[in-house]
């Protein structure tokens, strides 16, 4: 099969960022080929464009009264003003693109130019509440979770004091999301409504990244809400399963994305999520737990990896840059890269960005460029391409020790790729700071039949190997500390 390449981008921003080097107004609409082009020549399949969706004067007021926030804006934007506070991209005040980034018409035409360069259009869904300014607010109430008045995490829905309390959204482990209003999912009217908006989306893009999408599962929101009461008669329907199998009866090839952690990736995943978050992978990573990370990555069905959403890092992340020497890096992004699964990359992760920005704001500083970063994913992503890797079948391998008493294949990581019999390709990764051995037994169809060229895509090496040897004792690997190499093997003649 053939594992999605997902290119995160900032929409807010990187509209702006255009208009200030073309000197002219650009939305969706106007984007330069350039862009499209570049994307296009990376590989990437899909292009998730975070944020078209307008937020609205009650949310922006209440980020800017949050202190939190206003605390942390001069870290990431020093000359911050008041103007470049947009709102979070999560705080939704409807499901329509705003004019200012070229409306539902700009939208529309941005993906009919995606498609013109083999790319598709991925949106954010957020199930589990809405913006301030959405209109349900005051058209339908009943959709959110309500309560009695001054209770803890709600507001009043309008300034009589009698006015229904509703609860700003939500999760069991932070404060309330002042911004937001919680959707009640013990009520069926939210379920229809709810999977009314996953339809209107699925005929204007190819599939959504849906928001902390364990949130919504039964027994999590009957747990979290419980001490509040239901506004009127309750359901225990599943609401994804119903979601998803709603929106595929029409548009089958459609990609669920999630958002997920709490170990729930699994129950997202039998409920047809297409790809889960693989959080786990990024925080050991981050971490340098090199054990942990093949420990995680060899516990796991292969069905569960193929379906998991590998990344270093994305909005919510801090910058891998900031955090990762170049050669950890390098290994960090083969491995993130040449898992089986689905892969995301962040905007400025190719160029080594290293400044986290908060979502509320529309402005973002200049960084420079890190030159060995951006020629490494530059050198990358051009030679993923050539190979079966993300393309063809993708096997983890165990890789043993190299000798009684060698615990260093703990630090290795193994991916065999293969789309043709005549030859395969393989992803290995050292994630330790130390020299690291092991044998990997490869489970290429006829190998003993032939000998190997074995050739190092990411360097120089170049090794010839005897099929029968390969059969019989495995791959000898020795990698430096950080080794990061991609070889390819096709049969000597």
């Amino acid at each position: 099969m053939s594992f999605p390449l997902v290119y995160e981008v900032n929409t807010r921003c990187w509209l702006r960022e255009l208009a200030e080097r073309r000197g002219r107004p650009v939305t969706l609409a106007s984007v330069p080929d350039e862009p499209l082009v570049q994307w296009q020549k990376s590989g990437f399949s899909h292009i998730w464009m975070m944020g078209v969706w307008p937020t609205g004067s009650r949310c922006r007021k209440a980020v800017l009264n949050d202190p939190h926030l206003r605390q942390a804006l001069p870290a990431a934007l020093p000359d911050w003003t008041e103007d470049d506070i947009s709102g979070s991209p999560f705080a939704v005040a409807g499901y329509q693109v705003p004019e200012a980034l070229g409306g539902e018409a700009g939208l529309s035409r941005f993906r009919e130019r995606l498609h013109a360069h083999g790319l598709k259009l991925l949106l954010d869904f957020v199930p589990n509440h809405v913006g301030l300014d959405h209109p349900w607010v005051n058209a339908q109430p009943d959709l959110f979770v309500q309560g009695p008045p001054e209770t803890a995490g709600l507001f009043p829905q309008g300034p009589d004091p009698r006015a229904r309390w509703l609860a700003h959204g939500k999760e069991p482990n932070f404060p309330p999301w002042i911004d937001t209003v919680q959707l009640d999912y013990r009520r069926l009217e939210t379920h229809t409504a709810m999977i009314d908006v996953l339809k209107s989306l699925a005929r204007r893009c190819e599939g959504v990244r849906c928001d902390m999408a364990m949130l919504q599962l039964e027994e999590v929101f009957q747990q979290h809400w419980q001490h509040l009461p239901v506004a009127g008669p309750s359901t225990r329907h599943d609401f994804w399963r119903n979601a998803i199998r709603s929106v595929k009866q029409d548009w089958p090839e459609f990609l669920f994305l999630a958002e997920v952690y709490w170990d729930l990736e699994a129950r997202l995943q039998s409920l047809g999520f297409d790809f889960t978050y693989d959080k786990r992978l990024c925080d050991y990573v981050v971490s340098r737990n090199p054990v942990e990370i093949t420990r995680h990555l060899l516990g796991v069905t292969p069905d569960f990896l193929a379906a998991s959403a590998h990344f270093l890092e994305n909005h919510d992340e801090a910058r891998i840059a900031s955090l990762l020497s170049a050669p950890e890096h390098r290994a960090a992004a083969l491995l993130a890269l040449g898992l089986p699964g689905l892969r995301l990359l962040y905007e400025g992760q190719l160029t080594g960005a290293r400044l986290r920005l908060p979502v509320q704001l529309g402005r973002r500083p200049a960084e420079p460029v890190d030159a060995e970063i951006t020629a490494f994913y530059g050198a990358l992503l051009k030679t993923l391409q050539s190979t079966a890797v993300g393309h063809g079948q993708g096997t983890l391998l165990p890789p043993r020790s190299a000798w009684p008493g060698n615990e260093s294949a703990k630090n290795l990581v193994v991916v065999q790729w293969q789309a043709t019999p005549e030859a395969f390709d393989l992803v290995v990764v050292n994630l330790s700071p130390n020299q690291s051995q092991c044998y990997a037994t490869l489970t290429v169809p006829d190998l003993a039949r032939r000998n190997w060229r074995m050739r190092d895509r990411l360097g120089t090496e170049e090794y010839q190997r005897f099929g029968d040897d390969l059969q019989n004792q495995g791959l000898y690997l020795d990698l430096p500390g950080h080794g990061a190499q991609l070889f390819h093997f096709q049969p000597l003649v």
